[in-house]
């Protein structure tokens, strides 16, 4: 079958609208999807998501990458969220067809190419050696802590060919390169708290601190509006749910006297998000994806597609050699899929 891969690079531009229409416009234009871009003036970055086959989606992060490599100028980059690069990370996550393995071929080529142009590459996550290099401990610091020279422990992975200058690239810095599961990129606005209580309280929720298992959280006061932000990364929302992770910081801004605003889903809302709040908060039995009308509704068109595709091969495959010879392969190769689609379906039962 064809397998799809999913890219969430983050560019550290959000002001300038016009540059990241480019970046997701180069990332289409290697025949990837763009599914959601999204651009944020405080945290001065934008997340793009992009699924497609493994080529596809390769060719579109490094082209994504250029653009931004060209536009973005760290030397006059302020913003409160931590970057050490222009393409500042880009994770690699396997969705149908494909292992997380294969995943980290994926970054680690992407990763190859993007230090030939001339782009210093970190490789985080399941792509690092050994696998579990946080981004938090290489972004620690900043671009700027990196610009002047590399910190012990601190040298990219991967350096352009003849390397001259004493750290990081001055201007487009370095890339954070991984692979990983699906995750949840969430903020909570909280309303009557201070920026140091939230502090205390992020800290309190972050996996490093004994809280919950693979979160990452950080507090971040906005500058446009003086609101404040429990900024999150859940790795594994199958694993943690969502909903207990919103019922501790809803708990504690309570106890503080202040109280939660809303809400925000950076990127994609994974299913687990949806099923997770509705298992806690209505009580909901068997909340199975599987009973999604949306998931169900998706497989019902996707397989009344795949029946008027096999009636359309079993033409093709009828007339035999009055068949132009590069119809029949094209003919061979969507029903070498169509098999695979059906095995993976089969196993999921």
């Amino acid at each position: 079958m064809t397998p799809v891969l999913e890219a969430v690079p983050n560019f550290s531009e959000g002001r300038d609208v016009g540059v990241v229409r480019r970046i997701a416009a180069a990332a289409a234009s290697a025949g990837a999807e763009v599914l959601d871009w999204s651009a944020d003036p405080d945290h001065h970055r934008a997340v793009v998501t992009f699924v497609g086959d493994p080529r596809a989606v390769e060719q579109g992060a490094v082209a994504a990458a250029l653009v931004a490599r060209e536009a973005i100028d760290l030397r006059r980059h302020e913003g409160v969220h931590p970057r050490i690069g222009a393409l500042d990370v880009l994770p690699f996550v396997p969705l149908l067809g494909l292992t997380l393995d294969e995943a980290v071929a994926s970054a680690h080529r992407v990763g190859a190419q993007l230090a030939e142009a001339g782009i210093p590459v970190y490789f985080y996550g399941a792509a690092s050696r050994p696998p579990g290099r946080q981004l938090a401990d290489l972004r620690r610091g900043g671009f700027e802590s990196l610009v002047g020279g590399f910190p012990n422990g601190r040298r990219p992975d991967l350096l352009p060919p003849d390397w001259t200058y004493p750290g990081i690239h001055p201007r487009w810095g370095a890339a954070c390169v991984g692979a990983r599961k699906l995750l949840l990129a969430w903020n909570v606005y909280v309303d009557g708290v201070s920026l140091a209580a939230a502090k205390s309280m992020a800290a309190g929720l972050r996996e490093a601190n004994s809280g919950f298992v693979g979160l990452r959280a950080l507090a971040l006061q906005l500058p446009s509006t003086g609101a404040i932000q429990i900024s999150m990364n859940l790795e594994d929302p199958d694993a943690t749910s969502p909903d207990a992770v919103f019922e501790a910081i809803l708990c504690r801004v309570s106890e503080l006297g202040g109280q939660v605003q809303r809400t925000e889903v950076v990127g994609m809302i994974p299913d687990a998000l949806v099923l997770s709040t509705a298992r806690s908060r209505l009580h909901l039995s068997d909340p199975s994806s599987d009973r999604l009308l949306s998931h169900r509704l998706a497989l019902h068109l996707g397989r009344r597609a795949e029946a008027a595709v096999r009636e359309v091969l079993e033409a093709v495959f009828a007339e035999g050699e009055a068949v132009p010879p590069a119809v029949r392969e094209a003919a061979q190769r969507s029903a070498r899929d169509l098999a695979g689609l059906r095995t993976v379906e089969d196993e999921r039962r």
